[in-house]
């Protein structure tokens, strides 16, 4: 097949070119009427969506087919999902740059088609919508802006979270027409809106409605350009004006010499305007100059930040500026180094010594040239081009010695990708520009939409992304439409996507669920790896102890809680009890979590669980904490009454334990009465009650408590000398130093009254301490500062040694009576 012509289809406008690319050829059946149609299309060369036009008349045959559905199709004309509308009047059909379709209803409902399925979420625009009536919508990419028919705007910025709110109020008047200006083009980062009223047009923000005070309309038509840089007004005389968008300067004029007024004024890239009427287009270019275009049938045109779309019964071109290196290439008589180089590459083939002398002409501009021809072929849509400028920049750069081959590499993978998009079964004619701003990821967004499972499975391979989002959305597909039993789907979901890294099943699941096919979501579920996204599916679905038991199977604290919470909330407390009672861990984390702060929780527990014991201990420890002393106790009596039906060796001293308690607490309240002036001994322990009876001198009252109680008398004589010493009752402890026998020894009394300070006192016990060895008794006299008893115990002993080092330590008279005794213990000569 011949080459087609690189300059076919250019006019030139002003100092620029344009030219317009075929695309598609007869894409759309025949009884697919366009002109009955309004068409709007998603960006980057997106899907297409066809509703009746409602002011067209309409045949019989059709009002029960076209008027109930918007259609929606690929750019080469293949039928993708039919949307049933069985709602209120459109007023709007707009897209996001996500491909998601926007339909807005005559009461101010907004459906958001999403994955061209026919899914959709809905919100309402309020703020007078349903009331007034919405007149007309704007789009743009993340956004709209809907005018109502009081002249009220209201604009919704996300369509992920929408909250309408209304802009400022507009003036009266007739609207003749309006645009808006994207966030990202404003000042103030809102949207900001062109109204024309009467002769003059308004800027519309969230605050103001500014006059830009113009005599000239009222206006057919307002436009803002993709940069938002300019604005095109047309007038009611068909006179096309290019405006900056504080509309201080004129920048040109055309004048169409239509009286009708076209059926849209849209622009193509940031230079030129499109006016559009039904089978004849102007493109208009700077300073006026312009190109007539004229088609068989109606014509549609789908603006692109970079060009338009012409969409007719017939074809899908694509309209768009010349780039600058395309132009420097192609453009008659070009002597430029990327041109010549293209001429090389046609001498090498006819083997001619041309392409030398080229190369050699060019060498000091080749790399740019090579550059130049790479960045080229990415604006060409002939794959024949693309082809010949590939080879040019290859042929370049093979007699460079150094060159980053990155670019080149980069464009051919691009390429690539773009012909297997462009594909007219697929239908995505998207620019090397709009693949730049998709980028791989949303195109391959767009292929799974389109269910193109395995074209965008091979662009994930070639680019080396990762395809596991592919995988879901076909599994989750195939439980949608798949009429066969559960486990075949399951089987053969888990066989195709064995191995395969990333997976989500429980996104699979929640598919299934969503169908209604809670068993395949159970067992899709039972493939999902992660606890974490099992068990939330798993509660929704009501499988509550599925979900428990794959919370614990994880291990992890917070998944288990997170459940747990849960079915506390749902389920009554003895069945939520009987879930836990068969598992320890759950059982565990209920007990933690309740001691925490829900006392009355872990009482319910220990006595659904059937451990009295537990139970009692909270009762205690209750009761401990409670200052009212007829609160305590009953709550005391509680505790024992838990235990009271058990034989058990280990509850019955727990019983006791109680008892005891409850009758301690009765033995301080009379104390209290008749001791104290107020609740001194109340609340005290056992031991710390007698230790503070002995100290306040009630010696007798102690005594009574410990025959109650039978404390031991090793317990009560520490408890008395304690207090004894803390009181400093010198006397009485002189008194107990002539007792016979103490049941703790006597060197407790000698190391307390000593830590007291009185050595004197404490060197009474010494001589008691006849169990010690002498060694300890000796140093038990010198650390009451008695010398010359160590020496006697040394003496006793007859050890010369000790002595000797306790004369060293000594003085005075006690030196001289050490000295005595050493010399009694030598031997004489």
């Amino acid at each position: 097949m011949a080459p087609s012509n690189p300059l076919a289809n250019w006019d030139k406008l002003g100092d620029s070119f344009y030219r317009r690319v075929s695309v598609y050829d007869a894409i759309f059946d025949e009884d697919v009427e366009l002109e009955n149609y309004l068409v709007t299309g998603a960006p980057y060369g997106g899907a297409i969506a066809l509703y009746r036009d409602e002011s067209k008349p309409v045949r019989f045959r059709d009002t029960q087919t076209s008027r109930s559905s918007i259609d929606i199709y690929s750019c080469s004309g293949k039928p993708i999902n039919r949307i049933h509308w069985e709602q209120s009047s459109l007023r709007g059909i707009g897209w996001s740059d996500k491909e998601e379709l926007l339909v807005v209803t005559e009461d101010g409902t907004v459906r958001r088609y999403f994955g061209l399925d026919g899914e959709f979420t809905s919100f309402s625009l309020g703020n007078g919508a349903e009331e007034y009536g919405v007149r007309a919508c704007q789009f743009w990419a993340s956004g709209l802006v809907a005018l109502l028919s009081n002249n009220q705007l209201i604009a919704v910025s996300k369509y992920d979270e929408p909250r309408p709110k209304l802009l400022a109020p507009c003036p009266e008047g007739e609207v003749s027409s309006w645009s808006l200006i994207p966030p990202a083009h404003t000042l103030s980062r809102s949207v900001e809106v062109l109204l024309a009223v009467d002769k003059t047009v308004y800027l519309v923000d969230s605050t103001e409605a500014e006059d830009k005070i113009l005599q000239d309309g009222p206006f057919k038509h307002v436009s803002v350009s993709p940069s938002g840089r300019f604005v095109a007004l047309l007038t009611g005389e068909g006179k096309l004006w290019v405006v900056s968008n504080d509309f201080q300067n004129k920048f040109s004029e055309y004048d169409s010499k239509s009286r009708v007024p076209p059926s849209s004024v849209n622009w193509c890239g940031d230079d030129a305007v499109i006016l559009a009427w039904e089978d004849e287009i102007h493109l208009v270019g700077p300073n006026g100059s312009a190109s007539k275009y004229y088609y068989d049938g109606r014509v549609h045109v789908i603006p692109e930040f970079d060009g338009v779309r012409l969409v007719t019964n017939d074809t899908c071109e694509f309209l768009h500026k010349v780039t600058d290196v395309t132009e420097e290439i192609f453009r008659l008589g070009s002597s430029s180094p990327a041109s010549i180089l293209l001429d090389s590459v046609e001498q090498l083939e006819k083997k001619s010594p041309k392409a030398d002398e080229n190369i050699q002409r060019i060498r000091s501009s080749l790399p740019s040239a090579v550059d130049t021809c790479i960045k080229a072929a990415g604006y060409e849509f002939d794959s024949y081009w693309q082809k010949r400028l590939l080879k040019a920049a290859s042929f370049g750069k093979s007699v460079l010695e150094l060159y980053n081959s990155d670019d080149f590499v980069e464009m051919t993978e691009k390429l690539r990708v773009l012909a297997a998009a462009r594909d007219y079964k697929v239908g995505l004619p998207g620019s090397y520009e709009q693949y730049l701003r998709l980028t791989p990821e949303g195109l391959i967004e767009r292929l799974i939409n389109r269910h193109e499972y395995l074209l965008a499975i091979r662009v994930s391979e070639y680019l080396q992304i990762p395809a596991d989002r592919i995988y879901v959305h076909w599994a989750s597909q195939k439980v949608k439409v798949s009429a066969v039993d559960d486990e075949a789907v399951c089987k053969l979901i888990v066989q195709r996507l064995d191995g395969k890294p990333g997976i989500s099943f429980e996104v699979i699941a929640q598919a299934a669920y969503d169908e209604g096919r809670s068993h395949l979501a159970t067992q899709l579920l039972n493939h999902e790896p992660r606890a974490g996204k099992q068990v939330p599916l798993l509660l929704n679905m009501e499988e509550d102890e599925l979900a428990l038991d794959k919370a614990i199977e994880s291990g992890d604290d917070d998944l288990v809680n997170y459940v747990l919470l849960h079915l506390k909330s749902k389920l009554p407390l003895a069945s939520f009890f009987r879930m836990i009672n068969t598992r320890p861990m759950a059982s565990a984390l209920v007990e933690t979590a309740a001691r925490d702060g829900d006392m009355e929780l872990l009482k319910d527990l220990f006595y659904q669980d059937d451990r009295p014991i537990e139970g009692s201990n909270v009762l205690l420890s209750e009761a401990l904490q409670e200052p009212d002393l007829q609160r305590r106790t009953e709550k005391l009596h509680l505790a024992a009454r838990l235990l009271s039906d058990s034989k058990d060796a280990t509850v019955v001293l727990h019983q006791k334990l109680i008892s005891e308690a409850s009758q301690l607490l009765k033995t301080q309240e009379s104390l209290d009465k008749d001791l104290a002036d107020g609740p001194e001994y109340l609340g005290l322990s056992l031991n710390e009650t007698i230790y503070r009876l002995i100290r306040a001198g009630y010696g007798k009252r102690a005594h009574k408590v410990q025959g109650e109680f039978k404390i031991p008398e090793k317990t009560y004589w520490w408890l008395r000398l304690r207090a004894l010493v803390a009181k400093r009752d010198w006397g009485e402890l002189e008194d107990l130093a002539k007792a016979k026998k103490s049941p703790i020894g006597w060197e407790p009394f000698y190391n307390e009254i000593l830590g007291a300070g009185n050595t004197k006192l404490a060197s009474m016990f010494v001589p008691k301490c006849t169990n010690l060895p002498v060694a300890d008794r000796i140093e038990m006299w010198v650390k009451c500062g008695m010398i010359v008893k160590a020496a006697e115990e040394a003496h006793k002993a007859k050890d010369v040694n000790t002595l000797e080092t306790l004369q060293t330590r000594a003085s005075g008279p006690a030196v001289s009576e050490i000295e005595r005794m050493i010399n009694q213990l030598r031997p004489r000569k």
